[in-house]
């Protein structure tokens, strides 16, 4: 292993943090039923966390508060349960100290085994990257950017595929503003974003909504631009793509991610990995719960893959 970290080979490492690998609750899984866009079920009632919570309330001076019992099941909508809806148990004090003491823990957790992961590849040319889901009807991104940016993280991101005009309209979504409140929010914490999209596509259309994301702002004819991921992985490998009209646009994809340059086997550099900054306390953390006006981004890219026979 340490032969491929030394020649480079390996230049980013993503630290698995919880299902699918990504930083999240098994909040909505399709092996117990679910589906979207249900809003799935809290992740909380073991006698662990249930000893947690209690433990905490308590501390908080609320000894007689207990978990939700009124967040419904996962294919619920906000509006069926008592906890979402208008006027719902989340506005409330408790509701508010719940949701709070959910989240850093989440937090926390990603938090000891990112340490853990910088320990074990320090000083190695790589970076440590986490995966991110994308909850479509949530902006609480900045506090996870900011914890990662103890660790020299990357932000890696979903759904940069994805256009408001895709989703039904019950579902209420806007992938679209998510992504660009979640890259804003990962450069404004001065860390690294990366992305990949969420549904297997082969259209224009979907290409180029990640070459937007990619660049929000288009090539800079003067140099690297200034707002750009860092990364992107194309999901995925399939037989589908391989077909001949679809695999001829994903190559003009891949031509216009690199901005119609041609192929270089030369590579940024990656520094040795740094070792994790001192943890940052919990309150630092919520602090950047404080809503940002995302980073402005085009209407459209200018590195189309244009219409072709595939669409």
């Amino acid at each position: 292993m340490s032969d491929i970290l030394e020649a480079g080979t390996i230049i980013d490492i993503e630290v698995g943090l919880g299902p699918a690998g990504e930083l999240r609750y098994p909040s909505y899984p399709e092996s117990q039923g679910w589906k979207f866009p249900g809003i799935g079920e809290f992740q909380c009632y073991d006698k662990y966390l249930r000893k947690d919570f209690k433990e905490a309330a308590t501390k908080a001076g609320h000894p007689e508060w207990d978990l939700p019992d009124d967040a419904g099941t996962y294919n619920d909508t906000p509006e069926k349960t008592g906890f979402f809806g208008s006027n719902g148990t989340y506005q409330t004090e408790k509701g508010k100290f719940f949701l709070t003491w959910y989240s850093n823990k989440l937090l926390d957790h990603g938090d000891q085994i990112l340490e853990e992961a910088n320990k074990a590849f320090l000083g190695c040319k790589v970076k440590l990257a986490a995966k991110v889901s994308g909850i479509h009807w949530w902006d609480g991104y900045r506090p996870i950017a900011r914890m990662l940016s103890r660790h020299h993280g990357t932000l890696n991101f979903t759904c940069l595929e994805m256009r408001d005009a895709d989703q039904s309209a019950e579902a209420k979504s806007a992938p679209q503003e998510l992504v660009q409140q979640v890259l804003s929010g990962g450069w404004t914490e001065n860390i690294d974003v990366a992305g990949e999209n969420a549904l297997s596509r082969y259209d224009a259309a979907g290409y180029n909504q990640i070459l937007l994301n990619a660049r929000p702002n288009g090539v800079n004819q003067n140099g690297p631009p200034k707002l750009k991921m860092a990364g992107v992985t194309y999901l995925r490998l399939s037989d589908e793509l391989l077909k001949p009209k679809n695999f001829s646009i994903f190559k003009t994809f891949v031509k216009k991610m690199h901005a119609d340059l041609d192929y270089s086997r030369e590579v940024t550099d990656v520094a040795p990995l740094q070792r994790s900054k001192p943890k940052i306390p919990i309150n630092k953390l919520l602090d950047a719960t404080k809503p940002i006006k995302p980073f402005p981004w085009d209407e459209e890219t200018d590195m189309s893959v244009g219409v072709t026979s595939a669409d």
